[in-house]
């Protein structure tokens, strides 16, 4: 494969042994997407140590059989694979979304077994719109309207990367056909009990109107440049107000009151992960939190107490605010 086709140069910062981090482990299902990703990959030369991983989610009868699949495939490309299961009883609710955080988990495991530096996705494109799509419905902010990330930390040492995140999804079941792959079709993409199926089937009707692909991916695209602008300003602003105290993580009321609300609700955010809070962000609980409680409580020195993913958030007489680990709830 010549080193200037497209879906080359997105992975050459991954593989070229000059400008990788180090080994790297291949996320493959068997559609179209990873295939692709697998078949690029592995003809990349000169290239780092290339490993391939495939989860089997055991939610169908025929998901182990897929999964022996794709590791023959890999053995045909000299490529050592490692089948992951997602082993227990499965949710009754939210599967997608419980199946993807224990795909992630078992990935990063895997990775850091074997050494690998960066775990590599087929997400294209069209999935990119799809999630901002999701996200607008939701409601979401600046950082859920980001979408994807190109790249973010999986765990302390691996990141996980999608280098087709600008490609059509059409560019990569084109390889496949051009090149005689055959790839798997996940019965659940047409599965419209699942919103992101629904969404899907309504994006030609969108894109008629304006709303394309390429058009929800430029807002995701202005959406990060925006929320990382505001992000670092918020960091800014947390490490002002700090204060120190062995009592749990102090913040001083008189250099956030006057913050934009922008900003303040990202300090408190920031604050509630570092003093240990667990659970996923729901904007408008911390809306609620900050704008409806803290922020009055703040401007007019009133003591108040409230609790948010098991952080204790005070805000004192004195018109600080002290973020600790909530005591445990009392049984009965």
């Amino acid at each position: 494969m010549s080193a200037d086709d497209p879906l080359a140069r997105a992975l050459r910062r991954y593989l070229d042994p000059a400008l990788a981090r180090g080994d790297v482990l291949l996320a493959v299902s068997g559609g179209p997407d990873s295939t692709a990703l697998m078949h690029v990959a592995a003809a990349f030369s000169p290239r780092v140590g290339l490993s391939v991983a495939t989860v089997d989610h055991g939610l169908r009868p025929e998901s182990r059989e897929e999964a022996e699949g794709v590791a023959a495939a890999a053995s045909r490309l000299g490529l050592p694979h490692h089948l992951l299961e997602w082993r227990g009883p499965k949710p009754a609710s939210r599967v997608q979304a419980e199946a993807r955080d224990a795909r992630y988990c078992l990935l990063a495991q895997c990775a850091q077994e074997i050494g690998a530096v960066v775990v590599l996705t087929g997400h294209t494109q069209d999935d990119q719109a799809e999630t901002v799509l999701m996200r607008l419905i939701a409601g979401s902010g600046p950082g859920g309207l980001a979408g994807m990330r190109g790249e973010r930390p999986l765990r302390p040492g691996i990141d996980l990367a999608r280098p087709f995140l600008a490609t059509p999804k059409a560019a990569l079941v084109a390889y496949c056909e051009a090149h005689g792959l055959l790839a798997l079709q996940d019965p659940s993409n047409a599965d419209d009990r699942f919103a992101r199926v629904r969404l899907r089937g309504l994006m030609p009707l969108l894109a008629h109107e304006g709303l394309s692909v390429e058009r929800l991916c430029r807002v995701a695209l202005r959406a990060a440049r925006d929320d990382a602008a505001l992000t670092e300003v918020a960091r800014s602003a947390l490490a002002a107000a700090r204060r120190s105290s062995e009592a749990g993580l102090i913040l001083d009321g008189s250099s956030l009151r006057g913050l934009p609300e922008a900003i303040l609700l990202r300090v408190v955010d920031a604050a509630i992960m570092e003093a240990g809070g667990t659970g996923p962000l729901r904007l408008e609980r911390l809306e609620r939190l900050v704008l409806d409680d803290l922020l009055p409580a703040l401007r007019a020195r009133t003591p108040l107490r409230r609790t948010l993913r098991g952080i204790l958030i005070e805000v004192t007489p004195v018109g600080r605010l002290s973020f600790r680990l909530a005591p445990p709830r009392r049984a009965g």
